[in-house]
Protein backbone atom coordinates (compact mmCIF):
# COMPACT_ATOMS: atom_id res chain seq x y z
CA UNK A 1 0.00 0.00 0.00
CA UNK A 2 1.07 3.53 -0.87
CA UNK A 3 -0.48 6.07 1.12
CA UNK A 4 0.00 9.97 0.40
CA UNK A 5 -0.82 12.44 3.63
CA UNK A 6 -1.00 15.86 2.61
CA UNK A 7 -1.09 19.16 4.43
CA UNK A 8 0.17 22.57 5.14
CA UNK A 9 3.77 23.00 7.12
CA UNK A 10 2.82 22.04 10.96
CA UNK A 11 -0.42 20.16 10.02
CA UNK A 12 1.49 17.42 11.74
CA UNK A 13 2.38 14.91 8.92
CA UNK A 14 5.34 14.18 9.87
CA UNK A 15 4.75 13.03 13.56
CA UNK A 16 1.30 11.01 12.84
CA UNK A 17 3.21 9.30 9.42
CA UNK A 18 5.92 8.15 12.25
CA UNK A 19 3.32 6.75 14.38
CA UNK A 20 1.71 5.54 11.48
CA UNK A 21 4.81 3.84 10.14
CA UNK A 22 5.38 2.16 14.02
CA UNK A 23 1.51 0.79 14.01
CA UNK A 24 1.54 -0.69 10.44
CA UNK A 25 5.37 -1.75 9.75
CA UNK A 26 5.10 0.55 6.71
CA UNK A 27 7.88 2.28 5.45
CA UNK A 28 7.67 6.23 6.27
CA UNK A 29 9.62 8.22 3.63
CA UNK A 30 10.01 11.45 4.39
CA UNK A 31 11.38 13.78 1.79
CA UNK A 32 12.45 16.72 4.24
CA UNK A 33 14.36 14.44 6.63
CA UNK A 34 15.90 12.63 3.46
CA UNK A 35 17.06 15.72 2.24
CA UNK A 36 18.68 17.04 6.05
CA UNK A 37 20.23 13.71 5.99
CA UNK A 38 21.76 14.35 2.50
CA UNK A 39 22.98 18.17 4.12
CA UNK A 40 24.60 16.67 6.94
CA UNK A 41 26.34 14.15 5.23
CA UNK A 42 27.86 16.72 2.77
CA UNK A 43 26.46 15.25 -0.67
CA UNK A 44 25.95 17.25 -3.72
CA UNK A 45 22.48 16.83 -3.27
CA UNK A 46 22.62 18.00 0.31
CA UNK A 47 24.90 21.35 -0.61
CA UNK A 48 22.22 22.04 -3.65
CA UNK A 49 19.54 21.06 -1.65
CA UNK A 50 20.06 23.29 1.32
CA UNK A 51 20.40 26.79 -0.21
CA UNK A 52 16.85 26.08 -0.88
CA UNK A 53 15.51 24.84 2.34
CA UNK A 54 17.34 27.83 4.39
CA UNK A 55 15.05 29.80 2.43
CA UNK A 56 11.97 27.61 2.62
CA UNK A 57 12.07 27.44 -1.12
CA UNK A 58 11.01 24.30 -2.71
CA UNK A 59 14.36 22.20 -3.90
CA UNK A 60 14.03 21.01 -7.74
CA UNK A 61 11.57 18.54 -8.76
CA UNK A 62 14.35 16.62 -10.58
CA UNK A 63 16.28 16.11 -7.31
CA UNK A 64 13.34 14.87 -5.28
CA UNK A 65 11.95 12.77 -8.02
CA UNK A 66 15.38 10.96 -8.42
CA UNK A 67 15.87 10.58 -4.32
CA UNK A 68 12.10 9.06 -3.53
CA UNK A 69 12.03 6.95 -6.89
CA UNK A 70 14.47 4.28 -5.09
CA UNK A 71 12.76 3.55 -2.04
CA UNK A 72 8.99 3.96 -3.71
CA UNK A 73 8.89 -0.02 -4.55
CA UNK A 74 9.10 -1.37 -0.86
CA UNK A 75 7.06 -4.15 -0.29
CA UNK A 76 6.18 -3.51 3.84
CA UNK A 77 4.50 -0.34 1.47
CA UNK A 78 5.08 3.33 2.06
CA UNK A 79 3.64 6.27 3.85
CA UNK A 80 4.88 9.40 1.98
CA UNK A 81 5.11 12.83 4.05
CA UNK A 82 6.07 15.73 2.16
CA UNK A 83 6.02 14.35 -1.44
CA UNK A 84 4.22 15.01 -4.03
CA UNK A 85 4.22 18.95 -3.20
CA UNK A 86 3.74 20.08 -6.46
CA UNK A 87 1.62 19.17 -9.53
CA UNK A 88 4.81 17.99 -12.07
CA UNK A 89 5.66 15.89 -8.84
CA UNK A 90 2.43 14.33 -8.67
CA UNK A 91 2.28 13.24 -11.75
CA UNK A 92 5.71 11.97 -12.17
CA UNK A 93 4.54 9.91 -9.07
CA UNK A 94 1.79 8.43 -10.92
CA UNK A 95 3.87 7.84 -13.50
CA UNK A 96 6.86 6.18 -12.37
CA UNK A 97 4.22 4.06 -10.07
CA UNK A 98 2.18 3.34 -12.94
CA UNK A 99 5.31 1.66 -14.47
CA UNK A 100 5.53 -0.85 -11.92
CA UNK A 101 1.75 -1.38 -11.33
CA UNK A 102 1.57 -0.25 -8.14
CA UNK A 103 0.08 3.37 -7.70
CA UNK A 104 -1.12 5.31 -4.73
CA UNK A 105 -3.42 3.65 -2.48
CA UNK A 106 -5.16 6.49 -0.45
CA UNK A 107 -4.80 10.06 -0.34
CA UNK A 108 -5.20 12.00 3.11
CA UNK A 109 -5.72 15.30 3.60
CA UNK A 110 -4.47 16.93 6.72
CA UNK A 111 -6.67 19.97 7.32
CA UNK A 112 -5.49 22.77 9.73
CA UNK A 113 -6.56 26.62 9.95
CA UNK A 114 -4.03 29.00 9.07
CA UNK A 115 -4.00 30.58 12.83
CA UNK A 116 -3.29 27.22 14.26
CA UNK A 117 -0.55 26.28 11.60
CA UNK A 118 1.47 29.54 12.89
CA UNK A 119 1.05 28.86 16.71
CA UNK A 120 2.02 25.61 15.82
CA UNK A 121 4.93 26.27 13.87
CA UNK A 122 6.16 28.32 16.30
CA UNK A 123 6.01 25.91 18.80
CA UNK A 124 8.21 23.28 16.75
CA UNK A 125 11.49 22.06 17.21
CA UNK A 126 13.12 19.04 16.30
CA UNK A 127 16.37 16.92 17.22
CA UNK A 128 19.60 18.15 15.63
CA UNK A 129 20.93 14.22 15.78
CA UNK A 130 17.70 11.68 14.47
CA UNK A 131 15.34 14.03 13.75
CA UNK A 132 12.27 13.27 16.37
CA UNK A 133 10.13 16.30 15.88
CA UNK A 134 8.38 18.04 19.23
CA UNK A 135 6.08 20.85 19.73
CA UNK A 136 7.07 22.95 23.02
CA UNK A 137 3.53 23.20 23.53
CA UNK A 138 1.24 20.04 22.90
CA UNK A 139 4.37 17.36 23.09
CA UNK A 140 7.83 18.86 24.85
CA UNK A 141 11.40 16.63 25.17
CA UNK A 142 10.77 15.10 29.01
CA UNK A 143 14.18 17.54 29.36
CA UNK A 144 14.12 20.74 28.00
CA UNK A 145 16.79 20.86 25.42
CA UNK A 146 17.97 17.13 25.12
CA UNK A 147 15.68 14.79 22.85
CA UNK A 148 14.14 11.55 24.21
CA UNK A 149 14.87 9.20 21.55
CA UNK A 150 18.89 9.96 21.49
CA UNK A 151 19.99 12.61 23.98
CA UNK A 152 20.39 14.41 20.98
CA UNK A 153 20.11 18.74 20.99
CA UNK A 154 16.74 19.50 20.42
CA UNK A 155 16.97 23.05 18.00
CA UNK A 156 14.25 25.15 15.74
CA UNK A 157 15.23 24.36 12.13
CA UNK A 158 16.27 27.23 10.03
CA UNK A 159 13.00 26.46 7.56
CA UNK A 160 10.65 26.95 10.95
CA UNK A 161 12.54 30.23 11.93
CA UNK A 162 9.84 33.67 10.92
CA UNK A 163 11.28 34.61 8.10
CA UNK A 164 11.21 30.66 6.51
CA UNK A 165 7.65 29.96 8.00
CA UNK A 166 6.34 33.14 6.34
CA UNK A 167 8.10 31.87 2.45
CA UNK A 168 7.11 28.14 2.84
CA UNK A 169 3.05 29.30 3.96
CA UNK A 170 3.29 31.30 0.79
CA UNK A 171 5.09 28.44 -1.26
CA UNK A 172 2.75 25.87 0.01
CA UNK A 173 -0.45 28.37 -1.26
CA UNK A 174 1.23 28.47 -5.14
CA UNK A 175 2.40 25.26 -5.45
CA UNK A 176 1.32 22.42 -2.94
CA UNK A 177 -2.43 23.52 -2.37
CA UNK A 178 -3.11 22.79 -6.00
CA UNK A 179 -1.71 19.26 -5.76
CA UNK A 180 -5.09 18.48 -3.36
CA UNK A 181 -6.92 19.94 -6.27
CA UNK A 182 -5.31 17.18 -8.83
CA UNK A 183 -5.89 13.89 -6.83
CA UNK A 184 -9.10 14.47 -6.27
CA UNK A 185 -9.77 14.84 -9.40
CA UNK A 186 -8.47 11.47 -9.82
CA UNK A 187 -8.19 9.54 -6.59
CA UNK A 188 -10.30 9.21 -3.47
CA UNK A 189 -8.97 11.90 -0.64
CA UNK A 190 -9.81 11.24 3.14
CA UNK A 191 -10.21 14.71 4.93
CA UNK A 192 -8.89 14.91 8.30
CA UNK A 193 -9.25 18.24 10.32
CA UNK A 194 -5.87 17.51 12.14
CA UNK A 195 -6.44 19.31 15.66
CA UNK A 196 -6.82 18.24 18.52
CA UNK A 197 -3.76 16.23 20.84
CA UNK A 198 -1.94 14.31 18.53
CA UNK A 199 -3.73 10.69 19.81
CA UNK A 200 -6.62 12.38 18.64
CA UNK A 201 -5.25 13.32 15.61
CA UNK A 202 -4.01 9.59 14.96
CA UNK A 203 -7.52 8.34 15.94
CA UNK A 204 -8.78 10.59 13.03
CA UNK A 205 -6.20 9.61 10.67
CA UNK A 206 -6.37 5.39 11.49
CA UNK A 207 -10.34 5.45 10.86
CA UNK A 208 -9.94 7.25 7.95
CA UNK A 209 -7.22 5.02 6.16
CA UNK A 210 -8.96 1.96 7.34
CA UNK A 211 -12.01 3.07 5.74
CA UNK A 212 -10.61 4.84 2.82
CA UNK A 213 -13.80 7.47 2.71
CA UNK A 214 -13.64 11.03 4.25
CA UNK A 215 -13.57 11.38 7.86
CA UNK A 216 -13.66 14.55 10.05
Amino acid sequence: MRIVLLGPPGAGKGTQARRLAESTGMTHLSTGDMLRSEVASGTELGLLAKKFMDSGDLVPDSNIIAMIQQHIADPAGVLLDGFPRTIVQAKSLDKALDQISLPVDQVVHMAVDIDELIRRLSSRVVCKECHTPYNLELDPPLESGICDQCAGDVIVRDDDKPDAVKNRMKVYEELTAPVLDYYQLHRNVAEVMATGTPDAVFAKLTKAIGSGAPFN
